[in-house]
């Protein structure tokens, strides 16, 4: 296990995103931000990482690294919730899932401003900070539901509204953090229930999804698969197998097949 070496990696990492100072720029529309932050703390993992565990591929959301040809891949988001971040709110965080052979076997998710730090090891339970944690028991009708309208892909956005007001009509409520690792994250703590996203890459729920299953949740892509590690996938997750063939059925409903 390289957990208690990836951990401290991290909150290193975490310095270097500063309150001020840091240059803001587009990738390919305003939706779409990338910070020099983001930037520093990708390749100051990158390092760090390929230090301790020579040899082995990335997998990044910046500056298209993608080298996952190897035995062991690290899959990496510097900043989850960037737009958060650039904004100064809170809800961001840094992603580190480690996968062997095409599964994630350690996972970081860690929200510096909170001082929140989730990690697990598959087959070994999830925690957050130093306390393990559980996904609740609600049923579909109690649980928190948490989506966003494809923010990248605003051609999908009518399915999502319809999708997303099905699910809210016959749930407690809807929230919207702007990070799909902390929102996953936090459903392993139990703090919500169902989860629905369009279309998310792997560094957004790699180690997040690690978390979410070592902590008794579920997770699945639109085929009722496994999410994919090696390209978009449309993230749904929930408290319990129950809930997420429920999310799952909703979906299918307004989208026979997946629009891309």
């Amino acid at each position: 296990m390289l957990i208690e070496k990836i951990k401290p990696i991290v909150l290193e990492a975490s310095q270097l995103m500063v309150h001020s100072g840091f240059d803001v720029k587009q990738k390919g529309d305003a939706t779409n931000l990338v910070t020099s932050s983001d930037l520093a703390v990708q390749h100051f993992l990158v390092k760090r990482l390929a230090e301790i565990l020579p040899g082995s591929g990335f997998l990044c959301e910046e500056e298209d690294l993608g080298d996952i040809r190897h035995e062991y891949v690290w899959i990496i988001d510097p900043i989850d919730g960037t737009a958060n971040y650039a904004r100064g709110i809170d809800h961001c965080c840094i992603s580190v899932a480690l996968a062997h052979n095409g599964e994630v076997i350690e996972g970081v998710v860690y929200s510096p401003w909170r001082n929140e730090m989730y990690w697990a090891v598959k087959g070994s339970g999830a925690y957050l900070n130093d306390s393990p944690i559980r996904v609740s028991d609600r049923p579909f009708k109690d649980g928190l539901f948490c989506t966003a309208m494809s923010t990248y892909r605003k051609e999908f956005a009518k399915y999502c509204s319809d999708i997303i007001y099905d699910i809210f009509m016959r749930s407690n409520d809807t929230r919207r953090f702007g990070s799909a690792a902390i929102e996953l994250c936090m459903m392993a703590a139990g703090k919500l229930e169902l989860y629905f996203e369009m279309r998310l890459q792997p560094w957004d729920y790699a180690a997040a999804s690690l978390i979410l299953s070592e902590a008794g949740g579920v997770s699945c892509g639109f085929d009722g698969g496994p999410l994919s590690l090696s390209k978009a996938s449309m993230t749904l997750a929930a408290n319990n197998k129950d809930n997420l063939e429920e999310l799952l059925s909703t979906v299918h409903r307004y989208l026979p097949e997946l629009p891309y």
